[in-house]
């Protein structure tokens, strides 16, 4: 019987917590979590569902506790999820199902998806991002999940934010994070499919949660501008103040049709745009390692 552990790193989690590890019981045979030393009840409730906990000092990098997590996990299979994603109960049926194929059944599987090509797409545009995403053998050894993320109250299917294919199933021993960047994408050592049923990401149900999650991802873009060595000057600031924002939100809004989520997808293209601006001016203002900035 394959063994499944679900993988988690944490940090002041409470509100989210409990209804992530409900929607993987009767799934998963261990739970793991990495909790980055937080304030509030995350580790107490964490241990309440038998988790295996592991306390440590919260690292801005979060791929470093995810990576303990994936090493301390047991299982043959490891299902990593963030505290506010959610298995369905038809995700976590396709997932019971899968592992127990051979490769010949998994390749047949996935050209019967029903939306094989958008998530081919989708896979392609991240390759030409990262490079290519596992090898060519003949062994499945990682998933990609479509994620919908719920923001102010909607699931966001437009610009862009779907399928937002994140592998969130692997082989113990047969995928890590190289835990250098916040883009990074799994190194997988296999090949790589996919599963049909989407994971629910709780990401954004109010507008100060988003600021807040946004504001902590702009303090990592802003810390790669140092490391990254992007000139100060007239052209970076206009770049960044004009050009990647004015950009990103047009070919979110008209190519990848975000204006079809209603004022939830302009809200979210508008803020996502002003990720550039925002990061640069916090690098503008760092001397040395970034600071957290409100």
């Amino acid at each position: 019987m394959l063994k499944i552990s679900a993988a988690l790193a944490t940090h002041n989690e409470e509100k989210n917590i409990t209804d992530c590890l409900k929607s993987v019981q009767g799934l998963v045979d261990e739970i793991v979590v990495v909790d980055g030393n937080s304030s509030d009840k995350t580790a107490e409730i964490a241990r309440s569902f038998g988790a295996k906990i592991t306390q440590i000092p919260n690292d801005p990098m979060f791929h470093n506790m995810k990576q303990k997590a994936f090493d301390l996990a047991t299982g043959d299979w490891i299902l990593y999820l963030d505290a506010d994603e959610r298995v369905s109960g038809k995700l976590g049926e396709e997932i019971k199902m899968v592992i127990t194929m051979d490769n010949t059944r998994v390749d047949e599987y996935q050209k019967g998806l029903k939306d094989k090509d958008l998530f081919l797409k989708h896979q392609k545009i991240l390759e030409l991002r990262d490079g290519q995403i596992g090898n060519g053998t003949d062994e499945y050894v990682a998933f990609f999940f479509p994620r919908l993320n719920y923001f102010l109250g909607k699931y966001l299917r437009f610009g862009g934010a779907y399928p937002d294919g994140v592998i969130r199933l692997f082989k113990k021993g047969k995928a890590y994070l190289p835990c250098k960047d916040i883009h990074e994408q799994m190194v997988v050592d296999g090949k790589v499919g996919w599963l049909q049923n989407e994971l629910l990401h709780i990401s954004d149900p109010t507008f100060g949660r988003y600021m807040e999650r946004n504001s902590r991802y702009i303090n990592l873009i802003a810390d790669e501008l140092r490391r990254g060595k992007v000139g100060k000057n007239p052209w970076q600031l206009l770049n960044f103040f004009f050009v990647k924002p004015i950009w990103w939100f047009l070919l979110t809004q008209i190519r990848h049709k975000g204006v079809l989520d209603g004022l939830q997808g302009i809200i979210f293209s508008f803020f996502s745009a002003l990720r550039f601006p925002r990061a640069y001016f916090r690098y503008l203002r760092s001397k040395g390692e970034i600071k957290v900035l409100p």
